[in-house]
């Protein structure tokens, strides 16, 4: 099988960068993804069956997509057609199309690699159909973004996803000692810098021979150490597309690491992000969502932590901003927490779609003209404030709608209060309601 070089027309002799030199073989040489090639995963039972099906491999970049689906058609005895969505086009993937077709009448098949797959609008994306459909074509597309939000129904329902990890430590370490065996020679390291190369590289196996092999160019004297190699590399920033799923992922673990009051691992959080180059005021505005939804009354506080915080970035800017940013997150990681508010809203939105437009009682309605008066506006209200209480216990819900009860508070925090208030409430409203019954029981047959 040719490799992707000479796929490329280079040279057999030509020179190769260290990550394709040691691109597997085979595909028991791939690292990292035991949970898919393994005899008990999807793709192995698939070519222990001899039953290719179409896939799209989704997965962080250097984890073996491309590698992946040039062994599976060497392993089907496929012939491997390979394109980017990003450079090619329509009239691209008719001559694929064509020659497909051509090779199944003799009895031959086709794996057809689509790299960056999600970068095909939905017109190409339709098009891919009916060749997948009648196995023209055996499809295998490889994305880093979500396929479900990325790729079109009609094709998900005809392809199985795959995700493939991030390369953890261990197979990091198999991979670089991969690369010490070809090049016969060990990375001028000291251990705790090898750690940080492997950190470095962030669950990608080709960064991290991209890595290894500028090391091996070096001329030392002695192994480097953390601050050797820091120095001696171009570490990449953080693994973050402000633009894509891994903005929203990030996100939502902040979000939840506030919720579950982990304060440690907001702050964490928080950091990947800004040194993503997230825009600040994207983050304080989930913190502010964070304050209204998961903290609510159980401490008033933190909203005004959480404005406080967009102002006080507004006014100092980066880097001193992001302090402020830091402090309302750690504010609202320790608040107590209570969602009642944002239940009760919810609830009342929802009664309020069912009950339609029923009109307000005609006691709390204004009467400015004599015809509303007659029609009993305003008749009988009780103005609060004039009462001992400063309470009436009137109900102000629709007559036509029995009273609904939205607001439970959890009892954490400032709600504690507010619980007690309510119940409070209750309990005044049933007196009063009990000696208004007793108190028309005991009128005389034909009084008003």
């Amino acid at each position: 099988m040719t490799n992707l070089f000479e796929a490329a027309g280079l040279e057999k002799g030509a020179p190769r960068p260290l990550a394709d030199r040691l691109r597997p073989e085979t595909l028991d040489d791939v690292v990292g993804q035991d949970h898919l090639l393994s005899t008990a995963g999807p793709l192995g039972r698939m070519i222990d069956h001899n039953r290719l099906a179409s896939i799209i491999l989704w997965g962080p970049p250097g984890t073996g997509k491309t590698t992946i689906a040039r062994l599976l058609a060497q392993q089907s005895r496929l012939t491997f057609e390979q394109i980017s969505a990003v450079f090619s086009g329509v009239a691209d993937l008719r001559k694929i199309f064509e020659a497909a077709k051509g090779r199944r009448e003799t009895g031959q098949g086709t794996l057809l690699f689509v790299d960056e797959i999600h970068r095909f609008n939905k017109a190409q994306q339709d098009g891919f159909l009916p060749y997948v459909e009648d196995g023209t074509i055996i499809l295998v597309g490889a994305t880093t973004e979500n396929p479900s939000f990325e790729l079109i129904a009609a094709l998900l329902s005809r392809a199985q996803v795959l995700v493939l990890n991030r390369l953890d430590d261990a197979s990091l370490e198999i991979l670089l000692s991969r690369a010490e065996a070809a090049e016969q020679k060990r990375l001028p390291l000291t251990d705790e810098a090898r750690v940080s190369l492997r950190a470095m590289a962030d669950g990608d196996g080709r960064y991290v021979l991209n890595l290894a092999e500028e090391l091996f160019e070096l001329d030392l004297a002695s192994d480097l150490d953390t601050a050797g190699l820091v120095t001696a590399v171009q570490r990449r920033a953080p693994l973050y597309d402000k633009g894509e799923e891994e903005h929203y992922n990030l996100i939502s673990a902040l979000h939840k690491s506030i919720r579950g009051s982990d304060v440690d691992a907001t702050l964490y959080w928080l950091a990947r992000m800004l040194a993503g180059g997230e825009a600040p005021l994207f983050i304080v505005r989930r913190l502010v969502r964070a304050a209204v939804e998961d903290i609510g009354l159980a401490d008033p506080q933190a909203l005004v932590q959480a404005l406080a915080a967009k102002d006080a970035y507004d006014f100092l800017g980066s880097p001193e901003g992001e302090l402020a940013i830091a402090q309302a997150a750690i504010y609202l990681a320790m608040a107590p927490k209570s969602n009642a508010a944002y239940g009760a809203q919810s609830k009342a939105a929802a009664a309020a779609r069912e009950s339609g437009s029923l009109m307000p009682p005609k006691h709390i309605l204004n009467a400015p003209t004599k015809l509303m008066k007659e029609l009993g506006y305003g008749s009988g209200y009780v103005y609060d404030h004039g009462t001992a209480d400063q309470f009436s216990g009137q109900d102000y819900f629709p007559e036509e709608m029995a009273r609904q009860e939205f607001y439970a508070p959890k009892g954490a925090g400032f709600e504690k209060e507010l619980a007690g208030r309510l119940e409070r409430w209750r309990k005044m409203r049933a007196e009063m309601a009990h000696g208004h019954d007793k108190k028309t029981r005991n009128k005389p047959m034909g009084t008003s």
